[in-house]
């Protein structure tokens, strides 16, 4: 009996944990991002950078707009990049940084898009902080019609070390992760982390 609660003492507080780690973060920059033991990742975080990229883990993405841009109706990552820099932006409807800078976004996007690839995904169903419907919703009301949509991988947190929302990764055009920035991003952020890309 001690044992069995023991267990569950445990697996409460792992739960509490990983609930705090998806919850709406600060704004925090790490450069050359490492991903995890599961994810296509090269290099470890205390590399130099000399071998191989850390390059961003591929996953399905079920697009709700911008379907002229992404190609179709569902994407894989791996078939976004290789032409252009993808500007990854992982939200929620109901986390309020997310809502703030979306419109940023927008702004972002009319500027870069035709040089590089703004994608949101929306993470609310695997954070409880809404549903797909919801994100759709939240992106008709703030007039944002950057490429969006959600995913159903299940292993899209860990794959991304998504420790808050917002969190934004910033990938090459050759699929190597540039930067990953966890909160809420401005324009002149962006525009610094797009010229970066652009310049290499």
């Amino acid at each position: 009996m001690i044992r069995i609660s023991w267990t569950v003492g445990i697996a409460a507080a792992l739960l509490v944990a990983l609930m705090l780690t998806v919850a709406c973060g600060g704004g925090t920059s790490v450069d050359n991002a490492d991903q995890g033991e599961d994810s296509a990742t090269s290099t470890s975080p205390e590399s130099n950078g000399d071998s191989a990229k850390d390059l961003a883990p591929d996953f399905e993405v079920i697009v709700s707009q911008g379907n002229d841009i992404l190609g179709g109706d569902q994407v894989a990552m791996a078939s976004l990049v290789g032409e252009k820099p993808v500007v990854l932006n992982f939200w929620a409807a109901e986390c309020p940084p997310c809502r703030a800078e979306l419109p940023e976004f927008q702004e972002f996007h009319e500027e870069y898009g035709d040089r590089i690839l703004v994608l949101g995904v929306d993470l609310g169903q695997f954070t409880n902080q809404g549903t797909p419907e919801q994100g759709r919703e939240l992106l008709t009301e703030l007039d944002v019609h950057i490429p969006a949509g959600y995913t159903e991988d299940s292993q899209i947190l860990p794959k991304y070390r998504v420790l808050g929302l917002p969190t934004t990764v910033f990938i090459n055009a050759d699929g190597s992760i540039h930067n990953k920035w966890t909160g809420a991003l401005n324009k002149e952020t962006l525009i610094e982390k797009g010229e970066e890309m652009l310049g290499q």
